[in-house]
């Protein structure tokens, strides 16, 4: 892989994962809910997701569930449904003030809890499978051995997402400051809602090429 060609894929991708996604959506508002310290969990769980696809993207794995029939389609409602299910949790969500200390997680919400809820939201988003299908091979030289390209494109991306991660989550501590009256809280919590809600109708226009 040519080093212009490297750098043409961390500008793409730095980009790419700037945008306001469900990811980002999710971290900023656990960020918010639980505080910088205790919104890493949420973060691990996401960029778990996003390594898995992208792997499996290297291996071969995503262009045979594309090519079987319906599996595509089961992943994309199944996101779907996930996406408006936490716009509708976060739409009725306790308006108490926000707790921006350090004191531990609370104990009906463990790390794992945090982190599996992390994990749902990347893994059930089908725009990244879609991504890792159409966007990485363009970066692969096919003259020169693919795996060590695929492991060097998979990890700039991981480090890069997880730099907008720790921007989102620190917009969120910054934002959490703001919200300690109920009044802002519902409000902040409805347009949440309404922002997951319309991530998950979105899904419904995303067909593979």
């Amino acid at each position: 892989m040519a080093i212009h060609t490297w750098w043409l894929f961390v500008g793409a991708v730095f980009l790419v994962s700037g945008t306001p996604g469900p990811n980002m959506l999710h971290i900023m508002t656990r960020s918010v809910d639980m505080g910088l310290r205790r919104s890493i969990a949420a973060m691990a769980g996401c960029l778990s997701a996003v390594v898995i696809v992208l792997a499996a993207s290297a291996a071969g794995l995503t262009t045979l569930l594309l090519a079987l029939p319906g599996a595509f389609e089961v992943i994309r409602y199944a996101g779907v449904a996930y996406l408006l299910f936490l716009g509708v949790k976060a739409w009725r969500a306790n308006v108490a003030p926000v707790d921006v200390g350090d004191a531990p997680i609370v104990p009906s919400l463990s790390r794992l809890a945090v982190f599996r809820g992390g994990f749902l939201i990347g893994i059930s988003n089908p725009k990244l499978i879609l991504f890792a299908v159409a966007f990485l091979p363009q970066f692969i030289n096919p003259a020169r051995a693919q795996v060590p390209q695929f492991a060097i494109l998979v990890a700039t991306f991981a480090v890069i997402e997880a730099f907008w991660y720790a921007v989102y989550a620190l917009g969120g501590r910054s934002l959490s400051r703001y919200l300690s009256r109920p009044m802002v809280k519902r409000a902040f919590n409805r347009v949440t809602g309404v922002i997951f809600m319309g991530f998950g109708l979105a899904l419904l226009k995303v067909k593979p090429a």
